[in-house]
């Protein structure tokens, strides 16, 4: 289409986001115009197949022009310096659904501009399995590793909340951010890997100027955990079933704090004392935060961005009799 062989033409200077944006809404605008005018004045008036045919033909060349404009900007945007990076710390260790897992996660990650994925295993040595996972995934990523202490591992009779989990993995994480991007500009989150994310709640924390939160999905045999803002948006208290006392009672899920906090603060980590279920209010408070500087996203803290889905534990109990079936016998 000419309109869109002109706009190409303008993304050889250099742009601002906002000029990209304008420029976006206006083409719209122009396409929409553009087919009125044509259907009004070319479209055949005796035959309501061919009208249907006409505009449907027309609509379909305005998507394909819409589509190509926003991966322009995406492409744009993408490699603006400017753009803050996101963080995302993700300890994960071995199951059999970990693969599935972290697939979900690499295909969301995929989507979002300047995102760095730290992928953090619970193991004395990086896995092939996950080695191999991320140099397919079309994510930058860093691959660390960490083996979590005996006597703070999970026991098989032990509920999950007895004892906090992915403590000394996110930790690494820290000393990596520390000493490897001091200098950088970005927030970081921390995603664990059987949470499902709406790509939405990247683009609200990446302009995080101290600490931003916002609600959790089923989480705490809760709908969802919140925080809960005062008439001039502020966080006064928590919607949690579950020691709403504490001063910061969210999940990890549920906050992204600025890179430099965290770089200006090089003793702060995660605590794995005997205080269940303190992380996060324990992590908040060392960085200094108060209630006032916490920033409410996701529209007032009244939408729902990410949740903590669990993937079902899988059972495998039929494998032994596999291997009495001839191989030409199985169904795959």
């Amino acid at each position: 289409m000419v309109i869109v062989a002109r706009v190409e033409r303008f993304f050889t200077r250099k742009l601002t986001m906002k000029a990209l944006f304008i420029l976006y809404i206006a083409s719209t605008f122009l396409g929409l115009f553009w087919i009125g005018f044509n259907f009004n004045n070319n479209v055949p008036q005796n035959s309501s197949k061919e009208d249907i045919a006409f505009l449907t033909k027309r609509l379909i060349e305005l998507e394909k022009s819409e589509e190509h404009l926003k991966s322009l900007i995406k492409s744009k945007e993408t490699n603006n310096e400017d753009l803050p990076i996101i963080f995302v710390v993700t300890p994960t260790h071995s199951r059999l659904e970990q693969k599935a897992e972290l697939t979900r996660l690499c295909q969301c990650f995929m989507h979002v501009p300047k995102l760095h994925w730290i992928v953090v295993e619970d193991r004395e040595s990086r896995s092939r399995l996950v080695e191999n996972f991320l140099s397919k995934c079309k994510v930058v990523s860093s691959h660390l590793f960490v083996k979590t202490p005996d006597e703070s591992v999970l026991k098989a009779n032990e509920s999950r909340w007895k004892k906090p989990r992915g403590v000394q993995q996110r930790n690494v994480a820290l000393s990596y951010l520390r000493f490897e991007h001091s200098r950088s500009k970005g927030v970081v989150f921390f995603a664990d890997d059987d949470n499902v994310y709406d790509l939405e709640l990247f683009n609200e924390m990446r302009h995080t100027q101290k600490a931003s939160v916002w609600p959790v999905g089923l989480v705490g045999k809760l709908k969802y955990e919140t925080p809960v803002l005062d008439s001039q948006g502020k966080v006064i208290f928590w919607r949690t079933a579950w020691k709403g006392t504490r001063k910061f009672a969210l999940d990890m899920a549920g906050f992204a704090v600025n890179l430099k906090l965290i770089t200006d603060s090089p003793k702060v980590q995660f605590r794995s004392g005997r205080s269940i279920g303190m992380l996060e209010t324990n992590f908040l408070s060392d960085l200094n935060l108060e209630l006032s500087d916490l920033e409410p996203k996701a529209n007032g803290c009244t939408q729902v961005l990410v949740w903590h889905t669990r993937t079902e534990k899988p059972v495998i109990k039929n494998e032994g009799k596999m291997l009495k079936i001839p191989v030409d016998q199985r169904e795959v």
